[in-house]
This record gives structure tokens, C-alpha cells and sequence, in this order.
């Protein structure tokens, strides 16, 4: 039986409104000033040319788990409002990967760095890091910008998005206030469990699962004691959600994950995972251990040799079954709560589907 309306491959009705959005927005600026062409090119590849889709898709499945229809007037403003999720994620990761350096992104130079490139190629004047540096940081701050604009403009009634405003405003605040904790917990050489906690929560749950749901759900009409339940069930969600990335960013493949094994730790990310090691090994009188992994933590030259031999330490003073444990145990506790919510469905259904693959994926 095929899925009513948006149910069926949400992913791609989601890039089709990107693709429709962008193109739209692009061209008063691009009329008035074709210089600037390459940085929306940059920005459109950038949203199109990959991703999850996962803010939208909580959105969406918080919509209809509330009571959307996905046949009815409002179903392709809602569309376009929970779209808009992916131009406040363009504008994180990009200045994200700025601010840890990053080389890389799904397999392609990261913004700053094509940027860089761009200045050094042509001879321009100045320094090519601090062009690619400007570059970023305007390019992340647009995709910001026109977040705003899709989510106001599309398309519901005025007190519907009205509704949805409180967990729109949240979520910006709380993405970048997660992101200062976590630059301002390395900068201080913060590796305690709690640190890292903290972070997974405001940086992580909040903005991947805990808003997206409780902004679709207020599209809904979504009473309080609903609203309350989805963020219990995304807080959990979301906090594994990070455990299992930051497993992947010390074990994963990188042909999979499009992203060099070991940049977290080059990065200088105080993870949990990272956290437990060093509790771990210090626990355990394991000196060798401590001072390798203790080490590791924001040496931007890692070998791979080095980064083979901190997964080994990792793994033998215990940290990531102790990670694992942590993510079956905050699965667990999502997935009561998305049962006492009770849900209409499909979205009960889909949630528990997106539940798995959030926490058991590969990249």
C-alpha cells in the first residue's frame, strides 16, 4: 500500500523543496551581483550534495504523530517549513568544520578549504586560509539567514507558525551555545564524563531530534504534555545519536563515513568516548594508556599508526563497551517514552524505525 502524501521517500520531496528554495532566493542577489555566484554555488552543493535528512524527517514524523495530515491543505507548508531544518544544519557544520579545522566533508574539501584553494589558484591578494576563513563564515551566516526565510515563508497560518516559533528560536539558540561549550570544554582541556554530557545534550539532542520534533508537533497543535514527551524521547535519542558518531569518528571507515578515521581525536573533541578512556585507564593504574589517549586529544599530525593504537587503548580499558552499554541504555529509555506519547500512526512506526537506525548506523 503506498504511504499518503509526503509519507513516501520524505528524503526526496525534502531536496526537492531545497532545490525550489535555493534556486528562488539565489536569484534577486545573483540579478543585482554576479560576483558572488560562487559563494551560492557553494552553498547550494553544499545542502544538495548529501545528508541525512534527519531534521526534517523527526519534523515531519512529529507533524503527523500529532495529528498532520499529510493529504490535507497544510501538508506542503509543513513540507517546506521542516525543510528549512537543513539550512541551519548547512550553516553548523559549515562553520563547525571551520572552526576543528577540517579538511574534509562527505568525501569533498570542506568550505574554508575550497575557498582557500580558490584564492591561492587564481594569485588574488592576500592570505588564501584567512580568504577561505571570511568565505565560511559569510557562506554559513547566509544558509542562517535563509533558514529564517523558508521557515517564515512557507506558506501556514499565521498562528500555526506562531505555535512552532518557541522551539524555532530554541534550537538556533541552543545549536550555537552548544557549539561555544564545546569549543570553550577544548580550549580548557575539559575530558570529564560530565563535560562531554553536556555538550552531547545542547549541541546534539537539542538540535537533531528534541527541536525538529517538538516544531512539528506545535505545527500540529500539539498540547504540552506531548510536546514534553517527544523532548524526553529526543533528549535520549539524541544524546546515543552522538555516541554512536563519536565511535564512528575514531573506528568508522572513512570511504563511509566521508570523513579521515581519527579527525575527532585530531580535532581535540572531549567525547565521552574519550572521557571514559581516560577514567578507565586511570582507574585501572593504566599509565601507558592514559598518557596515550590523553595525548591523542588535539595532535593535529596523528599518524594512523598512532590513531591504530589509541582504538586499541579505547577498546581494551573498556571505554567503548561502556559507550555501547550507554547507547543501548538511552535507546531504551527513547523508546519507552515514545510509547507512553502514543503517537497516531505511521509515526509511532517510523520513529522506532529511525530510533534503530540513528543509533546502530555505519556512517
Amino acid at each position: 500500500m503506498t504511504e499518503p502524501g509526503y509519507d513516501h521517500d520524505l528524503p526526496e520531496h525534502v531536496e526537492r523543496v531545497l532545490t525550489g528554495f535555493l534556486r528562488e532566493a539565489a536569484e534577486p542577489i545573483l540579478d543585482v551581483e554576479p560576483g558572488v555566484g560562487a559563494g551560492v554555488a557553494a552553498l547550494t552543493d553544499f545542502v544538495l550534495g548529501g545528508g541525512k535528512r534527519l531534521r526534517p524527517t523527526f519534523a515531519w514524523w512529529g507533524w503527523r504523530g500529532a495529528g498532520g495530515d499529510p493529504a490535507g491543505p497544510l501538508a506542503d507548508g509543513v513540507l517546506r517549513a521542516v525543510a528549512s531544518l537543513e539550512l541551519i544544519q548547512a550553516c553548523a557544520l559549515i562553520h563547525d568544520d571551520l572552526m576543528d579545522s577540517s579538511d574534509s566533508r562527505r568525501g569533498f574539501p570542506t568550505v574554508h578549504v575550497a575557498f582557500a584553494r580558490r584564492h591561492a589558484e587564481q594569485g588574488w591578494l592576500g592570505s588564501p586560509a584567512n580568504f577561505g576563513l571570511a568565505a565560511a563564515v559569510l557562506i554559513g551566516d547566509l544558509a542562517l539567514a535563509w533558514a529564517d526565510d523558508m521557515f517564515a515563508d512557507a506558506g501556514l497560518p499565521a498562528a500555526r507558525l506562531a505555535a512552532a516559533r518557541p522551539a524555532w528560536r530554541a534550537m538556533r539558540t541552543e545549536v550555537l551555545a552548544g557549539q561555544y561549550l564545546d569549543v570553550r570544554t577544548q580550549a580548557i582541556g575539559d575530558a570529564s564524563v560530565e563535560a562531554a554530557l553536556r555538550i552531547d545534550r545542547l549541541k546534539t539532542a537539542a538540535y537533531t531530534v528534541q527541536r525538529p520534533l517538538h516544531l512539528g508537533a506545535a505545527l500540529a497543535g500539539a498540547d504540552e504534555k506531548l510536546i514534553d514527551t517527544l523532548l524526553e524521547f529526543g533528549g535520549d535519542l539524541g544524546v546515543a545519536f552522538q555516541l554512536r558518531d563519536d565511535l564512528l569518528g575514531v573506528f568508522g571507515d572513512p570511504s563511509v563515513t566521508g570523513k579521515p578515521a581519527g579527525d575527532d581525536l585530531r580535532e581535540g573533541k572531549r567525547t565521552l568516548l574519550v572521557a571514559l578512556g581516560l577514567r578507565h585507564a586511570n582507574d585501572q593504574g593504566r599509565t601507558a594508556e592514559a598518557e596515550l589517549i590523553a595525548g591523542a586529544i588535539g595532535d593535529a599530525g596523528l599518524t594512523e599508526s598512532t590513531v591504530d593504537a589509541v582504538r586499541e587503548a579505547l577498546t581494551s580499558v573498556g571505554a567503548v563497551d561502556a559507550v555501547e552499554r550507554r547507547i543501548d541504555e538511552l535507546t531504551g529509555s527513547a523508546l519507552a517514552a515514545l510509547e507512553r506519547a502514543e503517537l497516531a500512526e505511521p509515526a509511532a512506526t517510523r520513529l522506532t524505525e529511525l530510533t534503530a537506525k540513528s543509533t546502530q548506523r555505519n556512517y
